[in-house]
């Protein structure tokens, strides 16, 4: 029988994962790691867990086995070791072609681009590798968009394996190429750094400083290599992963090309962004790259397509600037704005870059709380296209009357007056603030608009977040809000059913609330095998189907025997389920 490779998910971020290697409750490696070659120095074992050969023949036998115990159950020996045939490997500019003898199948998959489109093995479900080597990544890194599309394609057919791509790796990359989805590096690039005399450093390859003592050995390099993959770990455990492939994106126009590549295919990978996360989880827009992200196009998305203002509060429409301060109410413009408009009459939206429209109902929600931007007053062209589209999507799918516009930004409608309250000047100074005032009350005036009391307020609001975040806020309808800020408490005839978290800007759900839920399908759907008992958190191995749309961070109704049991968290996206190694789901409520 094959040896298996133990390995969980530390930590995981869109396709980015932190392995942890060996035994679950006491790993002895992580990735990103590196895999020695032969020829290479020795490097201690917890950062090069690995070691590979391959033979000279036609076709090539390759080779991998680990250096440290890493096969369950007993993790007592150094295991496991794979040989498998490589095939015939053609360059990718030939995937039409026959490559003749076909590659191994085995714990150790060896994959190029012309057996991603030709083998159809590759898709049988009972092909669940350990590592998966793209064998011609050298070669795809040089052909516009083929690289990512590769990777990305190996990712969502292999998510429970580790990826490796020879000969394309080095400090100067290894945090974009984690990004992509690859786990394993090599030495290739650093010793090619050594042979020509320079530093293969984070920042690229460079001359050594004589003054500062620098040489190009392979234990300088090696050196180089430590401290880059600590950052990407260090950036993976603190979910500040996209600040650091922004940065290192930039070592090369090649890098960016891959990075905007790779933003655009995971724009269309369904559940691969997260629904929920940690109030410390920060979105740090700091660079204009951060403009392709998909997580702002999904918002842009979801704000032209789907969202819907609070019923009866699409009359008059406020413009307002956003604030460093998230949620924007908690910051002093932002209450200067409350008071001079002085009426909850009023539909807020917030002007803002990346995301464009922020409505004063989800300004608590990720990625709206937690987006972190430089103010300047200039704005992109990007940035104003993208408000433009959204604030006519807005516009278009509601029933306004009025816009007071006091954002800063110029903006027409064909059909609405649009009334600008700045008029060139702060949003905080005095004039303006009394001109905001003064076009409201004039439009609420003229439009009859009624206020809304403060439960009325919170559970428009509370509404807005579960179609944002949940499949559905019919759930909500019959509810009452109780308690004190921020914790409030959602009451069904007295009873508490949720609890708002302002640390994961959603709800804490009660057991007493799950089949309200499952009546209104508000939640995606997670079906365990009949004869598989629950009684932890959710594995893979009792999973008999579930929603591919699952997102990080997402509550999930969990069935069994066609009946609801309770509730689950999701901690791996929709994409993995079930092949991925370790849990997928925290149990939240069992009936």
């Amino acid at each position: 029988m094959d040896e298996g490779l133990g390995r969980s998910v530390s930590a995981r971020h869109r396709f980015a994962r932190l392995w942890a290697l060996g035994d679950r409750k006491q790993p002895i490696a992580f990735t990103p790691a590196l895999v020695l070659l032969d020829g290479d120095i020795d490097v201690d074992p917890s950062l090069a867990p690995f070691e590979s050969s391959s033979t000279t023949d036609i076709p090539s036998t390759l080779t991998l086995r680990s250096r440290l115990p890493l096969s369950p159950p007993d993790f007592d020996k150094i295991s496991p070791e794979w040989d498998v045939s490589v095939g015939h490997v053609l360059p990718p500019s030939l995937e039409e072609a026959d490559a003749g003898e076909p590659a191994g199948t085995a714990q150790l998959l060896p994959v190029s681009w012309q057996r991603l489109n030709h083998d159809d093995g590759l898709m049988s479900a009972d092909l669940r590798p350990d590592v998966v080597v793209l064998v011609d990544a050298l070669q795809l890194a040089a052909q516009p968009g083929r690289l990512v599309e590769a990777i990305t394609v190996l990712k969502r057919r292999f998510p429970g394996a580790l990826l490796w791509t020879p000969g394309l790796g080095g400090p100067d990359n290894v945090a974009l190429l984690t990004w992509f989805g690859v786990d394993l590096f090599d030495l290739s690039r650093s010793r090619q750094a050594n042979a020509a005399g320079v530093l293969l450093t984070g920042q690229g390859p460079r001359h050594c400083v004589e003054s500062m003592g620098e040489s190009a050995t392979m234990e300088k390099q090696v050196e180089h290599w430590n401290i880059a993959i600590g950052e990407v770990r260090s950036a993976m455990a603190s979910d500040q992963m996209r600040a650091l492939v922004d940065r290192q994106s930039l070592n090369s126009a090649r890098s960016v090309e891959h990075l905007r590549r790779h933003d655009a295919l995971c724009a269309t990978v369904p559940g691969l962004l997260s629904s929920h996360v940690a109030r410390t989880h920060a979105f740090p827009c700091h660079s204009v790259s951060i403009q392709t992200d998909p997580l702002i196009s999904d918002w842009e998305s979801f704000m032209s397509k789907t969202y819907q203002a609070p019923e009866g509060l699409d009359t008059i429409l406020i413009l307002l600037p956003c604030s460093a301060r998230k949620p924007y109410r908690f910051s002093k413009s932002h209450g200067r704005f409350i008071r001079a408009i002085g009426t909850s009459a009023c539909h807020e939206v917030m002007v803002t870059s990346p995301l464009g429209l922020v409505p004063r109902d989800l300004e608590d929600v990720w990625p709206a709380a937690h987006y972190d931007v430089p103010v300047t007053g200039d704005w992109t062209r990007d940035e104003r296209s993208r408000i433009e589209r959204m604030f006519k999507c807005l516009i278009d799918r509601h029933d306004y009357k009025r816009v007071v516009n006091h954002s800063g930004m110029e903006l027409h409608h064909e059909t609405i007056p649009v009334i600008d309250t700045r008029l060139g000047e702060g949003a905080g100074s005095h004039e303006a603030l009394e001109r905001l005032t003064k076009a409201v009350h004039e439009a609420v005036d003229e439009f009859s608009a009624r206020g809304r009391k403060n439960e009325r307020m919170l559970l428009d609001t509370f509404s807005s977040v579960a179609r944002k975040t949940m499949l559905s806020d019919a759930w909500v309808a019959p509810l009452k809000v109780r308690g004190k800020p921020p914790r409030y408490r959602l009451e069904k005839e007295g009873n508490q059913v949720a609890l708002w978290s302002i640390d994961r800007g959603g709800f804490a759900l009660a057991k007493s609330v799950v089949h309200d839920l499952a009546s209104a399908n508000a939640l995606p759907e997670v079906h365990l095998h009949p004869d598989k008992p629950w009684k932890g958190d959710i594995f893979g191995a009792i999973v008999e189907r579930f929603d591919k749309n699952i997102r990080c961070g997402s509550d999930l109704l969990v069935y069994q025997d066609g009946k609801v049991v309770g509730l689950a968290r999701a901690h791996a996206p929709g994409w993995e389920w079930p092949t991925t190694p370790g849990r997928l789901a925290k149990s939240h409520q069992r009936l």
